[in-house]
């Protein structure tokens, strides 16, 4: 079944290759006509836009740009395509010429080359989502919310995502150094960092023993990958069989994966037909409602959800249904704020993935932009990481030791 709603936080380092975006578009009735080579299709131009422009602007520069070797028909093609879809202001809607579309799909099939991390731009800034869990980001030290002010010799300034997932990406055992400057820093630092194959594990989990309070089950969902849903339900079964009595899930630094594995993973935590989201299309088309469908075997149990800024996505989606439908608790700082929806549209050449819908929890509170906010605040400070402190799950215990 494909997997329609993609929700992982665009622009993986390890998983996207999108580089550059699309601009497609018909010569019938043009005043001035394309090039020699280039075939169009009359897709039906909009009303008020006159296509002769760009045409204009084409021949003009085949016949005065200096240096006539670098005329790429394809080339120029693609970057048409791209400044159309850069006008958009949107970081997520991208076109992926064929090659990058290919590296793409090869990617999300499971095995990666580069340093394990997801980036966005968030204030007008290229940040840090997400390190991944055991990959080269992780154990260099890079933290969600860090500042990439410069990748090797290039500044971040005017770079798009896709353009900077390009920079950083590469082929195992070579190095890259990003320039990160985190908030509390009076200036920036250095990173070099070993790029690597990265294969990253869905989750993990523990007991917590709790001072005579019974035992909690501690669950540390790292990805919403494909291969989730069978890891927690294998982990559903084993708390089933332990002495556990209630269960705190970690999504922090979880950026994400496939709705449909965030809609599974509820249905362990929801009786059947709870609503997990919504899907607002926006303007007048319907909205698309998703619901548990799954035995809802770990209801019972008292439940406290630990969020971060590197919490986006899948993990807003499953979070904000556990605490819309069940009133859980969550536990941390407020969550990143990626709530739309993208589709991957195949093209002549490449792909295009657009965003086509925004996400709200089921009462109805847009994600997008706006994140989630915890009920019960407490930052990670750059002391507790030093000491290995963890004041939010310490909180966490504290506050399901007094659920019964």
């Amino acid at each position: 079944m494909a997997k329609r709603g993609i929700v992982i936080f665009s622009f993986l380092v390890i998983i996207a290759a999108v580089f550059g975006a699309g601009f497609y578009f018909g010569q019938a009735q043009l005043p001035a006509l394309p090039p020699e080579g280039i075939i169009n299709a009359d897709l039906g131009k909009p009303q008020g836009v006159d296509f002769s422009l760009f045409w204009e602007a084409w021949r003009t520069l085949e016949e005065n740009f200096v240096d006539q070797s670098k005329m790429d028909y394809q080339k120029m093609l693609y970057g048409a395509i791209s400044g159309m879809v850069s006008s958009l202001k949107d970081p997520y809607t991208v076109y992926l010429p064929p090659e990058d579309a290919k590296v793409f799909k090869e990617d999300v099939s499971g095995e990666f080359q580069g340093v394990g991390m997801e980036i966005g731009i968030r204030q007008g800034e290229l940040t840090v989502i997400s390190p991944l869990e055991g990959t080269p980001a992780q154990r260099a030290g890079l933290r969600a919310g860090d500042k990439i002010v410069k990748i090797d010799d290039t500044y971040t300034t005017d770079l798009t995502v896709d353009e900077a997932v390009k920079l950083i990406r590469g082929e195992r055992g070579t190095k890259v150094v990003l320039i990160i400057f985190r908030e509390g820093w009076s200036q920036s630092k250095d990173f070099e960092i070993t790029r690597e194959v990265i294969e990253v594990p869905s989750l993990k989990w523990e007991m917590l023993a709790s001072s005579g309070e019974g035992n909690i089950a501690y669950v540390n969902l790292y990805q919403f990958s494909e291969k989730a849903t069978g890891a927690f339900n294998k982990v559903a079964a084993e708390i089933l069989a332990s002495p556990a009595q209630s269960i705190i899930l970690d999504l922090r630094n979880d950026p994400g994966g496939y709705l449909e594995v965030a809609q599974d993973i509820a249905g362990l935590f929801l009786k059947r037909g709870e609503l997990v989201t919504i899907e607002d299309f926006g303007g007048s088309a319907e909205n698309q409602e998703y619901r548990s469908l799954g035995s809802g075997q770990l209801s019972s149990y008292p439940l406290v959800i630990l969020i971060n800024k590197g919490s986006a996505s899948a993990s807003e989606i499953l979070a904000g249904a556990l605490r819309d439908d069940r009133g859980v608790k969550l536990v941390g700082v407020q969550s990143f704020g990626k709530g739309s929806v993208q589709t991957l549209k195949e093209l002549k050449q490449g792909s295009l993935k657009v965003t086509v819908a925004k996400w709200l929890t089921p009462n109805g509170t847009l994600i997008e932009k706006e994140g989630l906010k915890p009920d019960v605040e407490i930052e990670l400070t750059e002391k507790d990481f030093d000491e290995g402190k963890d004041p939010q799950l310490d909180k966490a215990i504290e506050i399901i030791k007094q659920i019964r």
